[in-house]
């Protein structure tokens, strides 16, 4: 080791949001590993509790707290570390370490940053010193200029001329950015942009160029590599999270790569990086001009993706580059004579796509631009741009199959629509092109380099090809062979050629199957080398492509070994996330220790289970039913594991258990009986166990009749879908019939079922593991909101601190009798609804749950360790009963991301909107409570406090929160019904009138203002003017960067948690200092 280092401090990124997702559970956790090569003690603070790098075995001590300059300065005091990484959290942990820097706590503590130095950090994240550091080597960035008042920028862009983008400094995924064309549209952005920075930019509009990125990598004895190169499909002025990338990128010249890589090794040198960086340029469409338009000095998304698409860790590396290693001192693990000293070279190519999940959000813009709204994103890997963007449109879970064969309503305004690109983009391209609109007019709308749209017209021409027949026999092997080297599934050639119906779709995609197999036409397996493994470890990373001739590994014809696949959780996106990641990686590290061939099947690129050391075989590949078919056909698995990733797998279980494929666990007809809405009501009905009545759609007249009979509200919910996609309350006919339809698309060949909706009852979960219908271990949670605010958006609190001991009795009798009758054998969750003692059942889902690293963490009992090995048949004891006492309180609150999403209304249902989430500890509810609210943004309020408390019951909730907030000094404005009720009650509190009213103080302004910084809003379902000014004080707080709440009972606990304790009075322990 060249550093005298013992103990390093790593910052993680806290909850999920948009920007800052799971490539930073991924980077964190490779640098904790590259640390305990090292010797190096790690101590690491996170509160997101669903990450894999906060799983007892990476981290030496994990902090779940707040990623604050106060709560780290904290930790800091008590663990006296010798240095500290700052680059492996996101934008997050930057600016705390920024912060801490500032404030002279490195110093005080003689703390040594590990990697990039900290001004070189501030040189690239203050946008003025950027342009600065970068004119002293005469690199060109845009003409911009710097700006801390909305009146500066305004002058600002007209020295500049107009349009111009904004950009605001030390932010994530453009946030607070975007262009204006006019003052007045300069003026409402910067005015947002400003509540989250202090500093923006002005700068000339580039929109229309190209976007390229550079991954670079620095040592400290001055060597320099870039590692890969990526070129986004859309020109400049869509985010580079929200563009589809190609690596390596595919229309530069070859002047241009090598006059682009100069300029990245001159920056990193001038700028003085250790580790990795990440550098974007824009390139003239029209000339050889070029701009740098910023650098991250910090591991990146893009890192993430580099990673997975060369092989080459990056996050590892730059770890042993910050204790001081030079490029050329670290070996790969399997041969010692390959350093980290090289550029690799690709013989594929990758593509990664955005997952946007907007159509969650009432009202929310559908535009994509300089700020990033999506939650998720993929890569597909393969040999020709045809196959990878074909692969990764059927990888984004969004029910396409590819870039043809979709079911999608047609444009209105195809042209408007390619001027002004939304996230179904891609596929208004696809139509154009289908009604013969010129690739050269395409590209004047959208400024897509033609490049990729003749790709694209390629993969039209096939499809019109296959189109033109009619039955299987008439495609000849010649075509079959083509359409499946770009990128054909069997779903399409099956609907393009048999004109198949939805009924007959899976049997004549077997057919098509079958027909390929017989001619020879299969895929075979491709190896991408790394670093860490090289040619001769167990470990391999592979995909599949039709476009080779042979398989680059050993098919597993006479290996005693046998394998056990797991299947991921794909894409990120609201509903599936980093949590079903840490299922996935505990299956697998279970798996591996049982002495099976561990094999994963997924492709995110963000993930840890997609890390090429995690498993013996990674396949970066489709999770659909055609590929992992393929696969299981060339593994011959002992087995194969689909409920740890989430929904994905679970919809696959029945199609895989009708191909007689070996599904581990729970079988798949139990499964489909959990699923299938109708089956499972009709289940509960037979065992006598309550459940809030309920209707399947058949005639919409029959479900009229229903609702005429128990009254509204009821709840619209489709089968087989996760976290509650097309799952409405409606408290009206209209809403009944504009729902019903919704779901009946979402959920075509299941059952749509009409429950009543019972309100301010208490919502329980039952996280368990059983073992051929017994259960061995469980963890029952309660929700502080009542039910009808969906379980993912629910702040959840473990173990249930408010229910009665004969509430308990009864789940645990209710939850016996469920996994006996379905045979459970492995995870499951049960959730139920409590109402003056009645309990009813809401739901079952026989696999891994959003809550499971949660529970399993703060019981210290791996949920997940359990349930594989009952699924592999080992056997496995019972926690010993005093496991479930505990003597304190965890808390789940979820991370809400409405500030990137333009127009939302950010009121919570059933339909989750959170992004992510935190888990933290704390001798009792109020510390957790606590802790978890900072943790996701929220502070204590310093002035005054905004309250509209909508319906009575939630105006009686309040009153004591409303009393302990006048008695800390706190000044209260209310609106005018709210106010009314709390002088009744003997509370003072000023008016506030309605946003639609022309008087002062408006609550509008007092929010602009920021005379107030915290909102309490309860919305009311009544008038069209009551929904509309509710609506604008809610979007007004986020935009203005407020604190809001909309919930009355998290509203309560929360005020009353920090009324009745200080910040200091918090304790700052470690998660084994809980016991």
């Amino acid at each position: 080791m060249k550093e005298a280092i013992r103990k390093v401090i790593i910052l993680g990124s806290g909850a999920l949001k948009i920007g800052e997702a799971g490539e930073f559970d991924y980077s964190g956790s490779q640098a904790l590993k590259a640390m305990k090569e090292e010797g190096v003690e790690t101590v690491l603070i996170n509160p997101n509790i669903a990450t894999v790098q906060t799983s007892e075995e990476l981290a030496d001590k994990i902090y779940f707290l707040p990623v604050t300059a106060y709560f780290v300065e904290q930790v800091i005091e008590k663990e006296l570390p010798d240095g500290i990484l700052l680059s492996f959290g996101g934008q997050t942990a930057l600016n705390c370490g920024i912060e801490l820097f500032e404030k002279g706590v490195f110093e005080r503590f003689n703390i040594k940053v590990l990697g990039t130095p900290v001004r070189a950090i501030m040189d690239t994240e203050d946008r003025e010193l950027f342009i600065k550091r970068l004119d002293e080597i005469n690199v060109k960035t845009p003409r911009s200029i710097a700006v801390t008042g909305v009146d500066e920028a305004v002058e600002a862009a007209a020295r500049l001329g107009f349009p111009v983008i904004i950009r605001a400094a030390f932010t994530l995924g453009g946030q607070g950015s975007g262009f204006a064309s006019d003052a007045d549209e300069l003026r409402a952005l910067s005015s947002r942009a400003f509540t989250h920075t202090y500093q923006i930019l002005v700068e000339e509009s580039l929109k229309g160029w190209k976007e390229v990125e550079f991954e670079v990598v620095r040592d400290r004895f001055d060597q320099c590599i870039t590692v890969c190169n990526m070129e986004n499909f859309d020109p400049l002025g869509i985010h580079t999270g929200e563009s589809i990338v190609v690596a390596p990128s595919q229309t530069l010249s070859d002047s241009d790569f090598s006059r682009l890589r100069e300029l990245s090794v001159k920056i990193i040198r001038h700028i003085g990086i250790v580790g990795e960086c990440n550098i974007q340029y824009a390139l003239s469409p029209d000339s050889d001009d070029y701009r740098v338009i910023e650098v991250n000095a910090r591991l990146s998304r893009s890192s993430a993706l580099a990673s997975k698409a060369t092989g080459y860790p990056l996050a590892f590396i730059a770890a042993k580059l910050g204790l001081g290693y030079g490029l050329h001192e670290i070996r790969s693990q399997a041969n010692n004579s390959a350093t980290a000293y090289y550029e690799p070279v690709p013989d594929y190519i990758i593509c990664k796509i955005p997952r946007w999940d907007l159509n969650k959000f009432a009202g929310v813009s559908h535009h994509i631009g300089s700020s990033m709204k999506s939650v998720g994103e993929v890569m597909a890997i393969g040999k020709t741009f045809e196959e990878v963007i074909q692969k990764g449109l059927r990888m984004i879970g969004q029910g396409m199959h590819g870039f043809t064969g979709n079911r999608i309503v047609e444009s209105d305004d195809i042209e408007k629509e390619l001027a002004e690109p939304t996230d179904m983009r891609i596929f208004v391209i696809a139509e154009a092109l289908d009604k013969g609109l010129p690739v050269d007019r395409i590209h004047e709308l959208t400024r897509i380099d033609k490049w990729f749209l003749q790709k694209l017209q390629n993969i039209i021409n096939i499809k019109n090809e296959l189109c033109l027949l009619d039955s299987l026999e008439s495609v000849s092997p010649r075509l079959l062979a083509h359409a499946k080297i770009n990128g054909f599934s069997d779903f399409q050639i099956a609907r393009h050629v048999m004109k198949s119906d939805p009924g007959n779709i899976h049997s004549d995609l077997l057919k098509v199957r079958d027909k390929r197999k017989n001619l020879g036409i299969v895929p075979f397996v491709r190896k991408i080398d790394t670093l860490l493994t090289g040619n001769n470890t167990r470990s391999s990373y592979l995909y599949l492509t039709y476009n080779a001739k042979e398989n680059e590994i050993a098919i597993n014809g006479s290996d005693p070994v046998r394998s056990v696949i797991v299947l991921g959780s794909g894409a990120y996106r609201i509903g599936s996330s980093v949590e079903f990641d840490w299922c996935s990686v505990n299956a697998i590290n279970t798996i591996r220790r049982e002495g099976y061939r561990s094999v994963m099947i997924n492709y995110n690129p963000e993930t840890v289970s997609t890390d090429y050391d995690i498993c013996d075989r990674l396949y970066f590949d489709e999770l659909t039913f055609e590929r992992v078919l393929d696969i299981i056909e060339l593994e011959d698995p002992a087995g194969v594991i689909v409920s740890v990733g989430g929904q994905i797998p679970n919809n696959l279980a029945m199609r895989l258990f009708e191909s007689h494929v070996p599904v581990l666990g729970t079988s798949p007809v139990s499964i489909d009986r959990a699923e299938n809405r109708h089956r499972f009501s009709q289940m509960c009905d037979s065992l006598s166990i309550d459940q809030p009545k309920w209707k399947e759609l058949s005639s919409i007249g029959d479900i009229f009749e229903f609702v005429d009979r128990i009254g509204f509200p009821v709840l619209v919910r489709p089968s087989y879908v996760l976290s509650g996609a097309a799952m409405h309350v409606v408290s009206n006919r209209n809403e009944l019939t504009h729902f019903l339809g919704l779901a009946a698309q979402v959920s075509k060949q299941h059952p749509v079922v009409v429950t009543e909706f019972i309100e301010n009852a208490k919502e329980i979960e039952m996280d368990a593991v059983a073992r051929n219908g017994e259960i061995i271990a469980y963890a029952i949670s309660e929700h502080v909101e009542f039910a009808g605010v969906h379980s993912g958006d629910a702040t959840i609190v473990f173990p249930a601190q408010k229910i009665y001991f004969e509430t308990i009795r009864r789940i645990k009798r209710i939850s016996r009798q469920i996994a006996n009758e379905l045979n459970i054998s492995g995870p499951f969750n049960i959730q139920f609804l409590a109402k003056d003692n009645d309990i009813k059942v809401i739901e079952c889902n026989l696999r891994a749950s959003r809550s499971m690293p949660f529970v399993s963490k703060v019981l210290r009992t791996n949920l997940i360790e359990l349930s594989t090995k009952i699924m592999l048949g080992l056997p496995v004891e019972k926690p010993h009963k005093s496991v479930f006492e505990l003597d304190y309180v965890g808390v789940k609150a979820p991370q809400f991301s409405f500030s990137r999403l333009a127009k939302a209304d950010p009121v919570l249902g059933v339909d989750m909107a959170s992004t992510g989430e935190v888990g933290c500890i704390g001798e009792d509810f109020y510390e957790a409570i606590l802790k978890a609210m900072f943790s996701v943004g929220y502070k204590i309020p310093e002035k005054s406090i905004l309250l509209s408390t909508g319906p009575a019951r939630a105006k009686v909730e309040l009153l004591n929160s409303a009393r302990a907030l006048r008695d800390k000094g706190h000044k209260l404005y209310a609106t005018r019904g709210t106010r009314e009720f709390l002088l009744n009650a003997g509370v003072e509190a000023h008016v506030a009138y309605w946003p639609d009213e022309d008087k002062s103080p408006n609550t509008i302004e007092l929010i602009r203002s920021r005379e107030v910084d915290l909102v309490v809003n309860i919305p009311k379902n009544l008038s069209p003017s009551e929904l509309n000014n509710d609506y604008m004080i809610r979007r007004s707080a986020i935009d203005f960067n407020i604190p809001l709440l909309t919930n009355a009972r998290l509203a309560s606990a929360y005020i009353l948690a920090f009324c009745r304790m200080d910040i200091r009075e918090l304790a700052i322990k470690s998660w084994a200092e809980y016991r």
